[in-house]
């Protein structure tokens, strides 16, 4: 019996088709990639399919909702922790820290992270607080205190400015500039920030 490459094609598919966690990163990928292009608004279940390779069943078998699939791409695609910057003076360390938080706000999870946030209605982000204030708020704000409590062992901070409107001060300045004014965040401009905002916010008063 003679058999045609019509009738192998499907096996040999079906012998090369991705499975469990490589298929699962590749969708969780997909995903984070679409909403960088398309936003939360033009994801969808179907397209993170189709960017993936995959069927739509695949990726509804693992992720009943857009929401679940979403939460679970934010997750992976989250940097992992790391330590605060120690260059000698809060400034340097500020400054350091601000371009660590520009590079990640300007990559692929970022962007699909500002989507998240820039799109979602009221109910829709209250599915990733958890995600957000876990793996991208909460580490900023360890970072940010290291390097403020760092500055105050050194003499160059006022102790009493270890408080969370300081702390909110950096993230919340680089996300309105982004979002407002569609800042990206020059050498010039993170430089700018640190000696006209928080230089003059943490500087120790005379005596």
């Amino acid at each position: 019996m003679v058999t045609s490459r019509w009738t192998t094609a499907p096996a040999q598919a079906a012998s090369s088709r991705r499975r469990g966690a490589v298929l699962e990163r590749a969708i969780l990928e997909a995903a984070l990639e679409q909403l960088g292009t398309v936003g939360w608004n033009g994801l969808t279940m179907e397209g993170v399919a189709a960017r993936a390779q995959t069927g739509k069943a695949a990726v509804y078998r693992r992720w009943p909702s857009k929401e679940d699939l979403v939460a679970d791409a934010l997750q992976a695609g989250l940097p992992s922790p790391v330590e605060a910057p120690d260059l000698g003076s809060v400034r340097e360390d500020l400054l350091e820290l601000c371009r660590r938080v520009r590079d990640a706000m300007f990559s692929q999870p970022g962007f699909a992270l500002r989507s998240v946030l820039y799109e979602c209605d009221a109910v829709q982000a209250e599915r990733f607080h958890r995600v957000i204030l876990g793996g991208v708020i909460e580490p900023n704000m360890r970072l940010l205190r290291e390097v403020i409590d760092r500055g105050i062992e050194r003499g160059e901070v006022r102790p009493d400015a270890a408080n969370a409107y300081v702390f909110d001060a950096v993230p919340a300045m680089m996300m309105y500039r982004s979002k407002v004014c569609a800042s990206e965040w020059s050498e010039r401009d993170l430089a700018e920030m640190i000696d006209h905002l928080m230089v003059p916010l943490l500087r120790r008063w005379p005596a």
